[in-house]
């Protein structure tokens, strides 16, 4: 064996073939700019560990809410930190999140809901090509999930030609 494998992070849809799920796909694959359906499954899974965490914790107070809340308090924390909960939903909250909580918090997503690029797909390419910086930080992964206190810092990067608000390739109105 190996000690170099890799464990695949997402699971794949149980049936091949559905043809209302594939059209959901193609509308989020779309709508968030996504490269493959490998990226939305990631985000999915994702979204079914987040569910899968609060559902123990909430089975470990026995179903009494309070003591859901306050043993799940850093978990809740941490999604609110991410931005996927608002600062007034609980643990319980958690279980009626959808794939696109997920998504919106992508850097991709952020970038574009910030004018970074006239599409999701511009933003996701001057992210790969190290136009946009979190902070300080150069940033060159799309599925970087951002903070909400560093969504303020998203930008290019000043070095960068596309720093300059004249060239060709800016968003309409920066």
């Amino acid at each position: 064996m190996s000690t170099g494998t890799s464990t695949k992070r997402y699971e794949t849809p149980n049936h091949p073939y559905q043809g209302e799920r594939i059209d959901e796909e193609s509308d989020l694959l779309s709508r968030y700019g996504l490269k493959n359906k490998e990226e939305l499954w990631r985000a999915q899974s994702e979204l079914r560990r987040y569910r899968r965490e609060a559902r123990r914790l909430i089975g470990e107070s026995q179903g009494d809410v309070d003591a859901a809340n306050e043993a799940g308090a850093d978990f809740v924390a941490r999604l609110q930190r991410l931005g996927i909960l608002d600062d007034t939903e609980s643990i319980t909250d958690v279980l009626s999140l959808d794939v696109t909580d997920v998504l919106e918090r992508r850097l991709q997503t952020v970038a574009y809901r910030k004018g970074v690029g006239n599409s999701p797909k511009q933003a996701r390419q001057f992210i790969l090509h190290g136009h946009v910086v979190v902070g300080d930080a150069r940033v060159t992964r799309p599925s970087y999930k951002v903070e909400t206190a560093e969504e303020d810092l998203v930008d290019f990067d000043e070095i960068s030609p596309l720093a300059d608000e004249l060239h060709p390739e800016r968003a309409e109105g920066q």
